[in-house]
């Protein structure tokens, strides 16, 4: 069917509720939204579904969400894991409690139990929940930072990762298979409670999942550490009562958060876009913490997977922390302790993807840990973590991506916010105790491992119209790669899709070892680079870059000229 044929069944089927179908009938006329809300079903990408809320078969419904349920059932049950059960947990958004019932009644239906979060819980703690209670699977309803017309549904395997390869795309062939939706099942939600298929969780897990947060403390908080002046804005997310529970048990008695954006807000009113990599989303904390006279600010995302960090310049000013550096800080400060310590095995591994800065590289090799690189998303990383268990190979101490996501431990195989407060305040504290602020120590870490400083440039582009042209922009780099960008020689072109490293001088051609992602990779000389690749969560192309200066003016000038080159301006 046509986009015009598919709207015409969702308007007169009687299957769709009648609020549905009054939405759609409103839409008569206004073709081009039409269009955008049929001319294809929302995919269920390698991560699960993301898309804005509304009726019609590319966009977050009930309907939607239930389709992707069916199908993962379906997975499930060829699995032999329906005895196991499945948790869920869901965030503050529009929408995500109605979606994570449904959700449980749908696997309900199909004979697969259900343990359901009693209310809103970050990202990293169902990521713990499912392997705590021994389930096949997990899934949340969030769309982490996105805007609030977003929602969306993203599912765990039972090691506690995201699915990857070849569970992404068998899962994806069972949803796809679903072309009726009609033959979604579904059940009453006391009729599930009585046969025991809808089981609600909370606080038992809750004082789990702290307590294993508690044992990856590396230095207990001294008295001088107490002091250390904390604000904090969970940006009406999760992220507000384990956030501040985790920094009380901890000592932590000097924690101001910011009242505006203390309590859930699916419209997110005080910031919109509710993303911890965006000044703007400090406004209201930075007031706070110049009240207060505060060392940091901290703000989560709204499914408290990604922290955002301002820190204290010797100006007295907050400047905000690019994930690079908040990284780079919890990794120097991990990595030397344990090694002062005597606790960093021979075995030690950070683990970055692929666009990140390389201040990583150094800092593994620093401490003679070995540095593993992966594909763009957490997901990657949570893999590795598995594979070092299966094979023993290496010891898992930190991950991180530029987005501001990070892990510190195993309890989680997502990026955890509330770990990452956790190791960071820890730190702030250590550093306060030596009478050095975490902007002090961010500056001896560039002087000890050079001046690395990195951008990122997103351009949207949304609608079909978008699509095509972000497919032709990808075909253009890869076809006709640039040879020089800013004031750099490009070296090798790595093509995640094609999964081939080439050399610009040589022609020799070698496989990047990775699994195919559409990602392009310009290793440049003096230790910069570039990267270019569709978002997989929202209608963007994304430009990554990295340099190294001798100095940070000299970083910003180079980076600068990078960021600007014509090579990289969509048009």
């Amino acid at each position: 069917m046509n986009y015009l044929e598919k709207y015409s069944q969702w308007v007169n089927d009687s299957y769709f509720d009648e609020k549905t179908r009054e939405e759609l009938k409103n839409l008569e006329g206004n073709e081009k939204e039409i269009e955008d809300r049929f001319f294809k079903d929302l995919e269920f990408g390698t991560g699960g579904l993301r898309g804005v809320l509304g009726a019609g078969t590319n966009r977050m419904n009930l309907y939607t969400v239930r389709k992707a349920t069916q199908g993962l059932a379906n997975y499930i049950m060829k699995q032999g894991g329906e005895s196991k059960g499945v948790a869920i947990a869901y965030d503050s958004r529009r929408m995500s409690p109605e979606f994570a019932m449904d959700t449980a009644l749908c696997l309900n239906a199909n004979g697969i139990k259900a343990y359901v979060f009693e209310s809103l819980r970050p990202t990293p703690e169902l990521s713990f929940a499912l392997r705590e209670l021994g389930c096949i699977a997990g899934i949340v309803i969030t769309a982490s930072h996105n805007p609030a017309e977003y929602n969306g549904y993203k599912v765990y395997w039972e090691d506690g990762a995201q699915i990857t390869y070849p569970k992404d795309v068998e899962i994806i062939g069972e949803v796809n298979a679903i072309t009726d939706y009609k033959k979604v099942k579904t059940m009453d939600k006391n009729d599930a409670i009585k046969q025991s298929l809808y089981q609600v969780i909370g606080e038992e897990i809750d004082d789990k999942y702290i307590a294993e947060l508690k044992k990856l403390v590396v230095n207990p908080i001294s008295d001088k550490g107490r002091e250390l002046k904390i604000v904090y804005t969970p940006l009406h997310g999760t992220g507000n009562l384990p956030v501040r529970r985790i920094l009380r048990e901890l000592g932590f008695d000097k924690v101001y958060v910011v009242p505006e954006q203390e309590l859930p807000d699916s419209d997110f009113t005080t910031v919109g876009y509710p993303n911890p990599e965006e000044p703007k989303v400090f406004t209201l904390a930075i007031e706070l913490a110049k009240k207060v006279d505060a060392d940091i600010i901290l703000a989560t995302d709204p499914d408290a997977d990604r922290l955002g960090v301002q820190v204290k310049n010797i100006d007295g000013e907050y400047e905000l922390l690019t994930g690079n550096m908040s990284g780079a800080l919890i990794a120097e400060y991990v990595f030397s302790q344990k090694n002062e310590q005597g606790k960093l095995s021979n075995k030690a591994a950070l683990v970055k993807t692929i666009v990140t800065g390389n201040i990583g590289d150094q800092i593994a090799k620093n401490y003679n840990a070995r540095l593993i690189e992966v594909l763009t998303g957490f997901k990657y990383i949570g893999e590795q973590i598995k594979l070092f268990e299966q094979t023993n190979s290496n010891d898992f101490i930190f991950g991180y991506e530029e987005s501001y996501g990070c892990l510190v431990g195993t309890h989680a195989r997502d990026k955890d916010a509330v770990v990452a407060v956790m190791t960071l305040c820890e730190a702030a504290a250590f550093y306060k105790e030596k009478g050095i602020t975490l902007y002090e120590q961010m500056q001896k870490i560039f002087n000890k491992y050079g001046y690395f400083r990195e951008d990122l440039v997103s351009v949207t582009l949304k609608g079909v119209e978008g699509m095509q042209k972000i497919k032709e922009i990808m075909n253009g780099y890869r076809t006709n790669p640039p040879m020089t960008a800013g004031d750099y020689k490009v070296l090798k072109v790595r093509d995640y899709k094609l999964d081939t490293i080439t050399d610009l001088g040589t022609k020799k051609t070698t496989t990047t070892g990775l699994p195919t992602s559409d990602v392009l990779y310009f290793e440049l000389n003096s230790d910069a680079w570039c990267a270019v690749r569709p978002s997989g969560t929202e209608p963007k192309i994304k430009f990554y870059f990295g340099v190294k200066g001798d100095t940070m003016k000299d970083a910003k000038i180079k980076l600068d000229h990078l960021v600007h080159d014509e090579v990289f301006q969509v048009k």
